[in-house]
């Protein structure tokens, strides 16, 4: 997070649908590890116990929205967006066995 000097306010650098990096007047809603290529809530139980324990803080970056998280190549967390997990794992095996078939 920074100050813009031209208008005074603040800047949040996230993360777009294309991976790249950029700097909005809005924060981001969604936090994800770059490494392991998974976004949640920023409140998520996990990623707060991996942030407690250190090392996850140097892989993190954030969403405006899910939508700019899945363009990016991130799922969703399975403790925090169970549901999402679902959808996602559900359509992950139905596109691994039409691969197969």
């Amino acid at each position: 997070m920074k100050t813009e000097a031209g208008n005074g306010g603040r800047t949040w650098q996230l993360t777009g649908a294309d991976g790249k990096h950029y700097d909005s007047t809005r924060p981001g809603s969604l936090g994800g590890h770059r490494r392991s290529r998974i976004y949640g809530r920023l409140d998520c139980r996990a990623a707060l116990q991996a942030i407690a324990r250190g090392g996850y803080v140097a892989n993190r970056v954030f969403f405006l929205n899910q939508a700019d998280a899945e363009a990016a190549g991130y799922r969703p967390c399975a403790v925090c967006l169970s549901q999402e997990y679902a959808v996602w794992k559900a359509n992950k095996i139905d596109s691994m066995l039409r691969e197969k078939a």
